[in-house]
């Protein structure tokens, strides 16, 4: 579809400018069909141009633009009454061929998806800024980094990494000895197993039971005589 063209009930217009500053309810727009040849022909070729389509409003390509006998488009159309006000709800516009929509509804649209890119610009410029897009900083007076971390905040940046380490530190030593405690706990089992273990062999086989693992055998000092 041609863009810049709709219609004003049954008669086909060619939107010169979606809004009226200051009456966003208003718009400006031509009668192409009642104008006369010569002069219909050249503004339809502006609009159906490359600079036309890529126009936000065609009453910046017009104003660019002459027509056949050398005059301005936008300033002839405008000296000869050929441009008329009015209601952007009135105006119906084809976007694609199995769609249409009234001007005031699509200058909505159009008002939404501009605040959405200024978002997005606006972001794009506070992240380089920051450093994040990997633009180079400003620098003030004293060649520091405009936006750059103070002294006092490195200073406490610093401090807190210490204080971390510290933190983990401290968790290390009680991870090791409550391991040590453990380790200890199934060393005493243990034992405890090994002697029931040589005390069960000893009933089995008639022997007299071994010592004890771990312990040292008493050794009775002789009299003499």
């Amino acid at each position: 579809m041609i863009k810049h063209i709709g219609k004003h009930g049954d008669r086909r217009v060619a939107i010169v400018f979606r809004e009226v500053p200051s009456e966003e309810h208003m718009c400006l727009v031509v009668y192409p069909d009642v104008m006369p040849v010569a002069m219909h022909d050249s503004m339809m070729k502006v609009i159906e141009s490359e600079s036309g389509q890529t126009a936000e409003n065609l009453g910046d390509a017009l104003f660019r633009s002459l027509f056949n006998d050398g005059r301005p488009m936008l300033q002839t159309l405008h000296a000869e009454g050929m441009i008329k006000k009015v209601q952007t709800k009135q105006v119906t516009v084809t976007p694609t061929a199995s769609s249409h929509v009234n001007l005031s509804e699509m200058n909505a649209i159009i008002s939404k998806m501009k605040l959405g890119e200024d978002a997005i610009r606006e972001m794009a410029d506070l992240d380089a800024t920051r450093g994040m897009t990997g633009r180079v900083r400003q620098r003030d007076d004293f060649g520091r980094e405009v936006g750059a971390p103070s002294e006092f905040t490195r200073g406490s940046s610093v401090a807190g990494s210490d204080a971390a380490r510290a933190l983990d530190d401290v968790a290390i030593a009680q991870d090791l000895q409550t391991q040590a405690q453990r380790m200890a706990t199934e060393a005493r089992s243990l034992l405890a197993e090994s002697d029931r273990l040589m005390k069960e062999a000893a009933t089995l086989s008639g022997a007299k039971p071994a010592p004890k693992a771990g312990r040292a055998k008493k050794v009775r000092a002789a009299n003499v005589a």
